[in-house]
């Protein structure tokens, strides 16, 4: 194996397979009870790897910490220091609550889970068909579980297939990690690729600026001889390498009040209630994009899978004015992929500027504002299906919640998951909008000069005069979070033994 070469065999299943085919999952979040009973069990758990197989594993089990995690398992202070900022703060920081929009009905005070003594320091997700997936769970936790961990909550999920609560097809864009490392990100990028470098993902690997992000680099001892050498300082021993930043949202979904928003709206016509939802999504319920597709291939997209094609094969140049899908739709904002630059260059003009020899300006990279901020999405439903004709009635008593556990996998926490949060989805100025924070995620809540957040613009294809729909009441409460590491194998295996730990 080269060095450049992954080890699958040292990566947790989740980065490279998501596990959606499993229909049942669980996320157990724990405290640690007994830090010796809790490295034996993680000693021995059955921790999944990204080797494929034939067949593939019918179950799978993934382990993620927390910094409080990582301290409650005696994991030397040094050691714990050299992760993130963002991982060491936590989600709950509080300059970090108002960025992220966790604020008044988000507020960190009113979650289940993710505040204060509620901060988890293990998360254990169990991935299995559904019907093996107790005895799975229970073979996994195995006879040290109690001894090792207090259950802090066991968040549930539902299999609504590929339907996420509000009823659009979820899960149906996602970057193309360049597991070869094949992607040049040295040469200017002017058109919108799917693919992104391994360590925008990864940690240990370049990312698409051709850096290596910061992490826990050891001395080469005894200690961390299980561990690989840095790439970029093969003096040390590299802890994060084959690991990735895991965040995870528990958001709560008001279907009822979604629904009936946009029939009031539409006055009560179905078909236009169901194309002014499908303009807060920015696609169809069916999942196809509100834009045409564009003739040339984008690369990262199998074009040799129909549904790939018909879902992810457009840009949003052909709608320039946002007139098809407008620009504060959820996934013009989740994934602009567009440059806002004006005039770029075509044709010759494009293979000079590639070149590094086109006017002023042209030379940087004209996708930079889009392709530095992508994660990686594996997060999951839960609560009961609600279809929209139903949800046009009245609520029955004590009707349960429904939502997604969101979760995204990234190297780079402020850059890329906090940056799609704060200047994509709850920035009220987002690509010259005013007024308006992502429709679906945004908390409605008054900011510094911008009083009122609540209004979504729908312009006119002939560059008629835009509707405007106000009064937008909030449709998705955060009802909990964290940031997790998710180690390598080899990593795991450190944090479970002696190596790294305090005596």
């Amino acid at each position: 194996m080269k060095s450049s070469d992954v080890d699958y065999a040292d990566v947790q299943g989740l980065v490279r397979f998501g596990y959606g085919k499993m229909k049942g999952a669980a996320y157990a979040l724990l405290h640690v009870k007994n830090a010796a009973a809790a490295r034996a069990w993680l000693r021995a758990a059955p921790v999944t790897n990204a080797v494929a197989m034939k067949p593939p594993p019918t179950a799978a089990l993934q382990v993620a910490f927390t910094a409080d995690g990582l301290r409650a398992l005696d994991v030397s202070e040094t050691v714990v220091t050299q992760f993130s900022p963002e991982f060491l703060t936590g989600m709950t920081e509080e300059g970090r609550t108002r960025r992220l929009g966790d604020v008044e009905a988000n507020a960190p005070a009113k979650w289940e889970w993710g505040y204060a003594s509620s901060i988890p320091h293990v998360m254990v997700m169990f991935f299995a068909e559904c019907d093996g997936f107790d005895n799975f769970v229970e073979g996994a936790k195995g006879n040290a579980w109690n001894e090792a961990f207090t259950e802090v909550q066991y968040l549930r999920t539902a299999d609504l297939d590929g339907i996420e609560p509000f009823g659009f097809a979820d899960g149906i864009s996602q970057p193309k990690i360049d597991w070869e490392r094949r992607r040049d990100v040295t040469r200017p990028q002017l058109d919108y690729s799917n693919i992104v470098a391994l360590g925008e993902i990864l940690l240990g690997y370049p990312n698409e600026y051709q850096k290596y992000n910061d992490r826990p680099l050891l001395d080469a001892d005894a200690a961390s001889r299980g561990l690989l050498a840095a790439e970029d300082r093969p003096d040390k021993k590299d802890l994060g390498r084959n690991g990735t930043y895991l965040v995870m949202r528990t958001l709560e979904q008001d279907v009822r009040l979604f629904w009936q928003f946009v029939s009031e709206q539409s006055g009560g016509n179905p078909d236009e209630a169901e194309r002014l939802a499908a303009a807060f999504v920015g696609r169809t319920r069916a999942g196809d994009p509100l834009v045409p597709p564009q003739k040339h291939a984008i690369p990262g997209i199998d074009h040799t899978d129909p549904e790939q094609v018909r879902h992810n094969q457009f840009t949003f140049a052909k709608d320039p004015a946002g007139a098809r899908c407008p620009f504060g739709a959820h996934v013009h904002r989740a994934n602009p992929r567009n440059t806002d630059y004006p005039g770029r260059p075509t044709g010759l003009a494009k293979l000079i500027t590639m070149l590094g020899f086109g006017p002023k300006g042209f030379r940087d990279d004209l996708m930079s504002s889009v392709r530095f901020h992508r994660v990686l999405r594996r997060g999951r439903e839960y609560g009961t299906e609600l279809k929209p004709e139903d949800a046009l009635t009245p609520a029955p008593p004590n009707e349960s919640e429904r939502g997604l556990h969101f979760i995204c996998l990234n190297a780079n926490i402020s850059r890329q998951f906090e940056f799609l949060q704060n200047a994509w989805m709850m920035n009220t100025k987002f690509s010259g909008l005013t007024d308006e924070s992502d429709p679906l995620l945004g908390n409605r809540a008054a900011m510094p000069g911008c009083p009122v957040t609540g209004h979504f613009t729908m312009p006119e294809e002939n560059g008629g005069v835009p509707r405007r729909v106000s009064g937008l009441p909030q449709f998705v409460t955060v009802r909990g979070g964290a940031y997790f590491f998710l180690p390598s194998l080899r990593a795991l295996r450190y944090f479970a033994g002696s190596e790294g730990v305090q005596e």
